[in-house]
């Protein structure tokens, strides 16, 4: 069966398509059959996956609004290990044209369905902020993982999207649920870390995964280079720490 994971933040800068990309590389690795969805108007995940998102025929947008089918857009990025449906600049409109569309927070699950059966895992990368493009991504999803670096403001922004997905599984999407905390950009050395993991691990419990993806240089350059840090440096602390974090996800069966 499919598995459908939503890769979300409402705080910016946290490690998302990083995280995104990597862990859609390291399943691959793992002989995982992945689609990755960009979500995200600026496009992060389709450059990091090594495409031009500014000579793309079709993307996650026309899927959106009915005009292409999924089949049509999704594509095969050389190298990554992973299918892509792909995002560009276009998307940002499709939060105003999808207003009046019927079932607008489905669009995404809808289209999905019909391809779903091709893949062991969908990963969505999420925009940061609660928009139409979000619930759209978190009305597909059976869970969601959470990236966050283990700084005091990170935890103020985890408060608000745990409540933003207990009112969806309310809601919109009963299956929803959170599966992983992932601590990023982590740094033993810093004793204020350290603290906010322990409290994450108090509050979380076995959802804080025992993988931790440390700062690293070779993850920061690899999208410089349109690959994942996994397939730019496999040898690499980061890649390592991703593929350790597709395995633990593997074995946790979802």
């Amino acid at each position: 069966m499919t598995k459908f994971f939503c890769i979300a933040n409402q705080k910016g800068g946290v490690g998302k398509t990083t995280t995104t990309i990597n862990l859609a590389a390291a399943l691959a690795k793992l002989g995982q059959r992945v689609l990755l969805v960009d979500l995200d108007p600026q496009g992060n995940a389709t450059m990091g996956s090594g495409v031009d998102k500014h000579s793309l025929p079709s993307t996650v947008y026309h899927v959106l609004l009915g005009l292409k089918p999924i089949q049509a857009a999704i594509i095969q990025p050389p190298e990554v290990g992973y299918s892509l449906l792909a995002a560009n600049r276009d998307l940002a409109g499709a939060e105003i044209e999808m207003v009046d569309l019927e079932r607008r927070e489905y669009r995404l699950k809808d289209a999905l369905a019909d391809v779903q059966d091709n893949y062991d895992y969908i990963l969505i990368d999420c925009p940061p902020s609660l928009s139409m493009l979000t619930l759209n991504g978190l009305c597909s999803a059976q869970g969601v993982i959470i990236p966050m670096q283990c700084e005091y403001f990170a935890l103020e922004g985890l408060t608000d999207l745990v409540n933003t997905i207990r009112s969806l599984h309310a809601h919109l999407n009963p299956e929803l649920e959170i599966i992983s905390i992932l601590r990023v950009m982590f740094d033993m050395r810093i004793t204020l870390q350290q603290q906010v993991a322990e409290q994450l691990k108090t509050h979380f419990g076995d959802k804080v995964f025992n993988s931790v993806i440390p700062r690293n240089v070779r993850l920061a350059e690899a999208p410089s280079y349109g690959l994942p840090g996994v397939v730019y440096d496999p040898s690499s602390r980061g890649a390592k720490a991703y593929l350790a974090f597709a395995q633990e996800l593997l074995s946790r069966n979802f």
